[in-house]
């Protein structure tokens, strides 16, 4: 279980920087599009590998499957147009904070407990992620403080996604589920690339750049089949707050392959961030 669970964690983790790496040309509609195809692949060979049953899917199911899908649809353009104008470093701390919502809301709208330790976890993650998105007299990017607002959403979309999924996927198999989510995915982030008429944008996708974005969606695919692999042996409990250190590679990565700055408020936002996951494994 810690093995899968290491790797999800770690595909993950470097799945952010090659995203990064995918969209300084190409635009983020596009390149959200690109990878969902990649990715959709992945989840149903996790499907075949698995041998998940392909049996009817209530109509109730496919209601909050359908939510979840779309509200995964906006969390990654959100998240990939953040990643356009900031750092990665930044980015994904921010990104990161979906997991304080969705024990919130899964709180207020499931009815699901919260310990005193999973609290103190969750404010211990919240504040390390504060701490290493705001750097004061950080250069602001080519779009300004535009990042932040992209960030916040795509965490909030990512939580409302968790607790539409948690809802959806109950009596099906969470393979199959995922597989079915991610193709809502896709035609909700073609369909946006369509109407937005970026479609003559696909052909313009600098080659580097594409095998990044391809790159990008098999690390999530990896990711995914390492996570859910963890979950069959290991409470989900543990898996959950072990896949959050995944921010420890991106900030290691980004540092090594993208020179991004490795700040005392970084490392103090990371003890932050590895205290809460800490007190959420009590």
């Amino acid at each position: 279980m810690a093995f899968f669970a290491a790797g999800s964690a770690f595909f993950a983790g470097i799945t952010a920087v090659l995203s990064k790496c995918g969209v300084r040309r190409t635009d983020s509609d596009v390149a959200t599009a690109v990878r969902t195809a990649v990715v959709l692949a992945c989840a149903w060979v996790m499907v075949w590998i698995t041998g998940a049953p392909l049996g009817p899917v209530p109509a109730g199911a496919w209601l909050f499957l359908v939510l979840s899908g779309l509200s995964t649809g906006a969390s990654w353009v959100c998240y990939f147009r953040a990643l356009a104008r900031g750092d990665v470093s930044r980015v994904a701390p921010v990104d990161k904070c979906s997991t304080g919502l969705t024990v919130v809301l899964a709180f207020l709208l499931l009815g699901e407990p919260v310990t005193l330790w999973k609290l103190a976890g969750l404010v211990c993650v919240t504040v390390g992620a504060v701490v290493m998105a705001y750097r004061p007299g950080a250069p602001k990017g080519p779009a300004g403080g535009s990042w932040l607002m992209w960030a916040v959403l795509s965490a909030v979309f990512a939580s409302l996604s968790s607790i539409f999924g948690k809802v959806g996927m109950a009596g099906v198999d969470s393979n199959l589920g995922t597989a079915l989510r991610t193709a809502v995915v896709l035609v909700f982030a073609w369909t946006l690339v369509l109407v937005r008429g970026k479609g003559q944008l696909v052909r313009a996708i600098p080659p580097g750049e594409g095998r990044f974005l391809v790159l990008s969606g098999l690390s999530t695919g990896a990711s995914w089949l390492c996570y859910y692999k963890a979950l069959q042996s290991g409470p989900a409990s543990v898996v959950a707050p072990v896949d959050q250190l995944s921010i420890l590679v991106t900030t290691a990565v980004s540092a090594a392959v993208l020179h991004e700055p490795v700040t005392r408020r970084t490392a103090a936002g990371l003890v932050c961030l590895l205290a809460g996951v800490l007190c959420m494994l009590i």
